[in-house]
């Protein structure tokens, strides 16, 4: 009842809510719930400037299984301007049944209480039963607004989604008290089931060129305003970094690196292999490093070709957020250290020996 309640928190206490659960006159009564076995699963597609994000891919994954299990369609949803058909269709392959689509100039760039009044009228209208957006920027800030104005509750962070057996509810586990335990939360008395997913966390499906499915294109209704806020633009950042979420190549450093000068060393080989700088927990919580490189259930999930590990012993919640990593890469002392289990290739050895001797190797082979 958790993510039900917390929407009444502000204006209610909890006996009156109890009051009101009991008489059958709450929001959060069974009651008051549609529930119909055609209701879908929705998946919330990202663009910007016109181009599908890659998350819009990770989530339709996770939503096919949740659909296949409920028996029912899998329907994405894109508000935005400007995507051609042809990347809808993509959607499509990749595990859609449908796609609902708004688009129009004004929906260019993500406005929260524009896309919000957009969003909340398709489900309205739709009624689904689950409706999953990733953990960005925008699904962070989208998805909490979205689900005071319908009255339902809200997991965010997600790390695994699955289906109860018996009940069809959703079953949403995400990390909890900083990260030290997981708890599996559901909305049993409130639809739809909003939850957003961690973008790396899953993989997309393959392209299937089989696959067909019906495209949508639903009429912006040109009286829905926003609030008064107006976008001016976009800046990109001017510092030159590379987002770990992105990077196709990550070393991380851990806290067997003794003190944060020696991150250096992990920075020298991830500039020569064109990579990003990730980081344990540990590091960050030592100020090593800033928390923008940190990887783990409290950090960045990320899904590299290569990960590269160094002096980092593979603590639970560093692992769930490298795991669908390409070939993860473990240097270590410890031969009993936990991520040389899951590495591809372990180096059980000195970090101070193997990293300056791995950065000679790779000077001389970038030098040929």
């Amino acid at each position: 009842m958790l993510t039900s309640r917390v929407n009444l928190l502000k204006s209610r206490s909890y006996t009156e809510i109890d009051k009101l659960e009991k008489s059958g006159n709450s929001p959060l009564s069974n009651t008051s719930v549609k529930q119909s076995a055609k209701q879908a699963v929705w998946t919330l597609a990202e663009q910007f400037e016109g181009k599908l994000k890659g998350v819009s891919f990770e989530l339709l994954s996770r939503g096919r299984k949740l659909a296949d299990k409920l028996g029912v369609k899998l329907i994405s949803v894109l508000i935005g301007d400007g995507v051609a058909d042809a990347d809808l269709e993509q959607l499509i392959k990749q595990g859609a049944d449908r796609v609902l689509t708004v688009q129009d100039p004004k929906l260019a760039g993500f406005l929260c209480e524009l896309y919000a009044e957009v969003l909340c009228g398709l489900i309205k209208e739709y009624e689904p039963a689950v409706l999953l957006a990733a953990a960005t920027s925008s699904g962070r800030t989208l998805m909490p607004y979205t689900a005071i104005k319908v009255h339902t509750g809200l997991t965010a962070d997600c790390t695994e989604l699955d289906i109860e057996e018996g009940t069809g509810h959703l079953l949403q586990t995400r990390p909890a008290i900083g990260g030290n335990i997981m708890a599996t939360i559901k909305t049993p008395d409130c639809r739809p089931q909003l939850a957003t997913v961690r973008p790396k966390s899953s993989l997309p499906l393959p392209a299937d060129p089989k696959r067909t499915g019906e495209i949508t294109h639903i009429p912006f209704n040109t009286a829905v305003k926003g609030k008064g806020v107006e976008l001016k633009g976009y800046r990109r950042s001017l510092d030159g970094s590379v987002n770990i979420e992105e990077a196709d190549v990550i070393v991380a450093g851990g806290k067997g690196l003794k003190k944060g000068e020696n991150f250096a060393m992990i920075r020298e080989l991830a500039g020569s292999l064109g990579g990003a700088v990730g980081a344990t927990r540990d590091a960050v919580d030592r100020a090593w490093i800033s928390y923008p490189h940190q990887v783990g259930l409290s950090g960045k999930t990320v899904s590299p070709k290569v990960y590269i590990a160094a002096a980092i012993s593979g603590a639970i919640q560093h692992l769930a957020g490298i795991k669908t990593s390409e070939t993860i890469v473990s240097i270590n002392n410890d031969p009993e250290a936990m991520l040389h289990k899951l590495a591809d290739l372990s180096i059980v050895g000195d970090v101070f020996q193997v990293l300056p001797e791995l950065q000679k190797r790779i000077n001389k082979r970038n030098n040929h």
